[in-house]
């Protein structure tokens, strides 16, 4: 059995931990409000912009690239990740539902790349020896546009010079404080703008719909890019929040066990020393 001094001990270090997942709750829980707020203001943003291009590429005869399936030779995964860890299953659950993809849809790695936004994700297909194309740490909690323009950039530019032929983003919805799904959407080509259950308002276009298209469409899948890491980083968030609030009530759990069996141990030292007292005196009479 343990002695009084070891859990003692015990009990002291797991406080002290406590205190530590019980700070990063409350901060996470801070930082988690700010960055739903953040996803919910771009919602308004994303709806206009879809809205107009939709306006162009459903209501007139306006073609371009980005809007038009071709043969699949190489396809990119952009993938949402944290820098950090602590935050349970949110990169755990996104990695390995990405690998398992790549692993049934090719068989080669010249058949894909990756994108990994976030530490966790770029050690984890550099780990495996995957391709990676572009690689983007170090991302705000709270990121703005210009933290990740250069990789959204970038990545649209890929497709436009033929480099790949789809492009798949991989990232954590946010539901609810408690709740993640892992999301899969193709970003490109655009082939899902729909128009349907709209009303759409009627627009001039100068000088024509294909130049306002080639400006537009790129803006337009990088705000994707961007609201994808604003929805990722509100999930990251709440995963950190809700797995450090596990960690503390664990904690606090195993304070009152080892309270328990520090008390026990205790009161069986105080019996034996009562027992040793007692034969003693016995034996001296």
């Amino acid at each position: 059995m343990a002695s009084l001094r070891d859990i003692k001990s015990r009990i002291t270090s797991t406080k002290k931990t406590m205190q530590i997942t019980k700070a990063m709750e409350m901060v996470s829980a801070s930082k988690m409000n700010k960055a739903e707020q953040n996803a919910k203001n771009f919602v308004p943003y994303m709806n206009k912009i879809q809205e107009v291009v939709a306006s162009i590429a459903n209501g007139t005869d306006a073609s371009h690239p980005m809007l038009e399936e071709r043969e699949v030779k190489r396809t990119a995964y952009l993938v949402i990740t944290s820098d950090r860890g602590l935050a349970g299953a949110y990169n755990s659950n996104i990695l390995r539902n990405v690998y398992q993809t790549i692993q049934d849809r090719h068989n080669s790695k010249d058949e894909y790349t990756t994108i990994p936004v976030g530490r966790i994700g770029r050690d984890f297909f550099k780990k495996r020896d995957m391709p990676v194309e572009h690689e983007i740490t170090g991302v705000a909690d709270q990121p703005n546009f210009a933290d990740i323009a250069d990789i959204a950039k970038q990545t649209v530019q890929l497709y436009t010079d033929e480099k790949i032929d789809e492009l798949h983003i991989y990232y954590n919805h946010y539901v609810s404080a408690i709740t993640q799904e892992v999301t899969a959407t193709q970003l490109l080509p655009l082939t899902n703008i729909s128009s349907e259950g709209q009303s759409l308002t009627s627009y001039e276009y100068e000088p024509n719909e294909e130049e306002i298209l080639e400006v537009l469409l790129p803006q337009y899948a990088e705000s994707l890019i961007y609201g994808a890491l604003l929805d990722g980083k509100a999930s990251e968030h709440a995963a950190r929040m809700t797995a450090m609030k596990a960690a503390t009530d664990n904690a606090d759990e195993l304070v009152g066990d080892l309270t328990l069996k520090y008390n026990r141990a205790r009161q069986a030292s105080i019996t034996q020393e009562i027992t040793e007292i007692v034969s003693g005196a016995a034996a001296l009479e």
